[in-house]
């Protein structure tokens, strides 16, 4: 693979006038999904869990089905060369597939981070993101990607007080738990007093099916954390280990700031390799849940959707740091429409993939804490 060792001659980000913003057509999606392939091992042969993500991947953003017979190695300068006319942040999202892949393989081969670092700099995409590649080198993956998600992303919450978390309680790390105040627990319990099918009654019932605790109590998971709840029930996806896979992906790629990649770098992290033991002030190690039957296609759809999702207004594309209280009042199908959030595809449905009103969206400890009866007129509505 001379490629990878050669000479790379880095290729500058286009300018605006020169910038390509259509959709990749059949010899780009070649181009990209080759590339992903080659630089995710050094085999020269990707896993089954890497070959059916991949092709996931490339149906989901691109309508396109991955035909094995396009196999063919791409480097990194075949790949800056083709996406020339591509801006930063689409060879950013094309540098994260590559990351993702690899990340699949435990433990991860010594050579793939220089391999990615070569992707990184023919692709012009600057020293902040090949700094972040060494991250995922073997010896120090479990302390990198949790670094990664507190220092690259939860930690702007601790320099910068979120008032969309409504609390004034120091929250460490970003993930820190808020046990005493009683302020934000009672505005988590007067959701109940929201309107039927609105946002907020729907995250009040959500927590009440499952019996947890509301933020700001005892026992509560972070604030920070408890976000992403919201996005449970704006996404539809239940709370088994598989169902967080997809919302935080969903959460990652809806976020324009590539920092945004460290949460799907966590739960893959979490749920997958199981290299990952605790993060998000709650969460355990858990490994196997993406290689379970059917979750490419949920991963992938997941991704599409929050690839697909742009802000309602002045609020960030970032679900993390969305003020959901203000939004508790409306119609839950109101607010995916404010945030364009598209449904989830039929071949993910036809996966499992599951809503927070369907029972197989539970948990086993969720069924035995929770009350079930919650969710009943969801299911019949």
């Amino acid at each position: 693979m001379s490629d990878h060792r050669g000479k790379i001659t880095p290729v500058p980000c286009p300018s605006p006038s020169e910038m390509n913003s259509d959709p990749p057509e059949l010899d780009e999606v070649r181009l990209i999904s080759n590339a992903i392939a080659t630089g995710a091992t050094c085999s020269g042969e990707l896993t089954k869990l890497q070959e059916m993500l991949n092709a996931a991947l490339c149906e989901a953003y691109t309508g396109i089905p991955l035909d094995p017979a396009w196999r063919a190695e791409v480097g990194p300068q075949e790949l800056a060369d083709g996406l020339a006319r591509r801006d930063w942040m689409f060879r950013v999202r094309v540098l994260q597939e590559i990351i993702l892949m690899s990340m699949l393989v435990t433990p991860t081969p010594p050579e793939i981070g220089p391999r990615i670092e070569r992707y990184a700099e023919a692709l012009s995409l600057g020293e902040a993101i090949t700094a972040q590649i060494h991250k995922y080198g073997p010896e120090s993956y479990d302390a990198a990607v949790v670094d990664f998600a507190r220092n690259g992303y939860a930690g702007d919450f601790t320099a910068h007080p979120r008032p969309v978390l409504h609390t004034d309680r120091d929250i460490g790390d970003g993930w820190g738990v808020v046990e005493d105040d009683p302020e934000l627990a009672q505005q988590w319990r007067d959701l109940e007093n929201c309107p039927a099918w609105s946002l907020g009654r729907c995250v009040f019932d959500f927590y009440e099916s499952r019996g947890f605790i509301f933020p700001g109590l005892p026992g509560s998971a972070p604030p920070l954390l408890a976000q992403h709840d919201w996005v449970h029930v704006l996404a539809d996806y239940g709370t088994t280990l598989e169902n967080e896979i997809e919302v935080f992906g969903l959460i990652g790629r809806a976020d324009d700031d590539p920092r945004g990649f460290s949460l799907l770098a966590m739960v893959i992290g979490l749920f997958e390799t199981g290299m990952v033991t605790d993060a998000g002030g709650l969460f355990e190690a858990d490994a196997g849940h993406l290689s379970s039957e059917g979750m490419a296609t949920r991963l992938a759809d997941a991704l599409r959707r929050g690839a697909q999702a742009r802000p309602d207004g002045d609020t960030p594309k970032n679900f993390l740091a969305v003020d959901w209280f203000s939004y508790a009042d409306i119609p839950t199908e109101t607010v995916r429409e404010r945030f364009s959030l598209p449904p989830k595809s039929a071949k993910a449905i036809a996966a499992g993939s599951v809503g927070p009103w369907s029972e197989e969206g539970f948990s086993e400890h969720q069924r035995e804490h929770g009350r079930l009866s919650v969710i009943d007129p969801y299911r019949e509505g």
